[in-house]
């Protein structure tokens, strides 16, 4: 089965009141500091809240890093994720992650999403371009399998994502839908460059298990 957006769930011990979330930093380090070597350093977990009733993000209006003695903001992008620092102190500090959602807080489930970092998004990607990305997810599930790897989802590719605005043609450049543009491992070897009318929203990877 493909499954071109990945999303990794976690169970989490959570404490809400009113419309916030507050979630130990430990849950949000124990992934980001598997993304320290040079052969994913293109790649980033953005977090965000999976609506467990209704399609789609819980919406996240505000999200903050609090210690004892410091407070550090986070950036919450237009699809209500946010990243966070892979910061050791923090998590030594038990830092809390203070997020203020819309919705009611029961509704909301964490969602990991494994994506690319933004300074890869572009209009034109050459085959090198394509090539190093889907190194870098292959490297990724690599690492994570160990010597079991051979039990770990395979990456089959690579899927761009597209504002709902954006009109791709379907036989120039593959398999587009619900503005997602999914190019397989044969489509990128063969294919020596790539160009979009605009940039991607994000690139993730296509997974067949």
């Amino acid at each position: 089965m493909r499954i071109a957006l990945l999303c990794l769930f976690f169970g989490l011990s959570t404490f809400s009141y009113g419309e916030t979330i507050d979630v130990e930093y430990a849950s949000f380090y124990s992934h980001v500091k598997k993304l320290q070597d040079e052969n994913t350093q293109a790649l980033r977990f953005a977090f965000g809240f999976k609506h467990i009733v209704k399609p789609g993000l819980c919406e996240v209006l505000t999200a903050k890093i609090v210690t004892q003695k410091q407070t550090l903001p986070l950036v919450v992008e237009g699809n209500y994720r946010f990243t966070v620092p892979t910061d050791k102190i923090l998590k030594m500090a038990k830092a809390l992650v203070l997020v203020d959602i819309e919705d009611q807080a029961n509704q909301c489930d964490m969602s990991v999403q494994l994506e690319t970092k933004p300074q890869y998004l572009s209009v034109h990607y050459s085959d090198t371009d394509l090539e190093y990305l889907l190194k870098q997810y292959q490297a990724f599930f690599n690492d994570m399998g160990g010597i079991f790897s051979f039990m770990m989802p395979e990456v089959d590719g690579l899927v761009f994502h597209f504002d709902s605005s954006t009109v791709l043609s379907d036989s120039q450049l593959g398999r587009v839908k619900d503005n997602r543009l999914t190019l397989n491992l044969a489509q990128i070897k063969a294919k020596p460059e790539l160009d979009f009318p605009v940039k991607p929203i994000r690139i993730t990877a296509s997974i067949e298990k």
